[in-house]
């Protein structure tokens, strides 16, 4: 599903409108994946196909200023974490980058300390893992970056450190809100 697809999936406007009006309120807001992509919609940014599908295990790189973000201090320069996304976006106006992959330049930013926006999955689960996988396998195509679905079920350990990762940044992001 795109940002793009209001004539299949109606309530996609009502979210963007939900999304800006608790932005211009100054609520905190999280963002994943297709969040991530209305939150930059609804912020007046570009949201376009990526040059090419990001389905699997990847590394994702945090910028300098993301290292020294109070939401990501510790955290080191690199994670591995999971994607699965075809579509990326520009940065809305104000935002910073915390993160990129060697496929997409935009894989997380903040805006003015209280809208956090991830393209990667960090909430996955081994059932949502699988769900994923059963509700989408035509999409795991070969390319550079798709990975089988051997090699994402192999690399499923790695959902533990996502979810802890998870947890530490909601914690530091429900701080904003003081």
């Amino acid at each position: 599903m795109s940002v793009h697809d209001e004539n299949q999936y109606p309530w996609l406007g009502t979210e963007k409108k939900f999304i800006r009006e608790a932005i211009n309120r100054g609520k905190v807001v999280l963002g994943i994946c297709l969040g991530s992509q209305l939150i930059s919609a609804a912020l007046g940014a570009r949201v376009y196909k990526n040059k090419e599908k990001e389905i699997g295990w990847f590394d994702i790189e945090l910028t300098p200023f993301a290292q020294a973000h109070p939401l990501f201090s510790d955290i080191g320069s690199s994670l591995k974490v999971f994607h699965w996304h075809g579509d990326t976006f520009d940065l809305p106006d104000s935002a910073i980058q915390l993160a990129s992959s060697t496929v997409c330049t935009n894989q997380a930013y903040i805006y003015k300390d209280k809208v956090l926006a991830l393209q990667f999955h960090l909430e996955t689960t081994p059932a949502s893992l699988k769900e994923m996988i059963n509700n989408a396998r035509k999409e795991l195509t070969q390319g550079k970056y798709v990975q089988t679905e051997n090699e994402i079920l192999t690399n499923k350990q790695l959902i533990e450190s996502n979810k802890k990762m998870l947890f530490i940044l909601l914690d530091r992001l429900s701080e904003q809100d003081n």
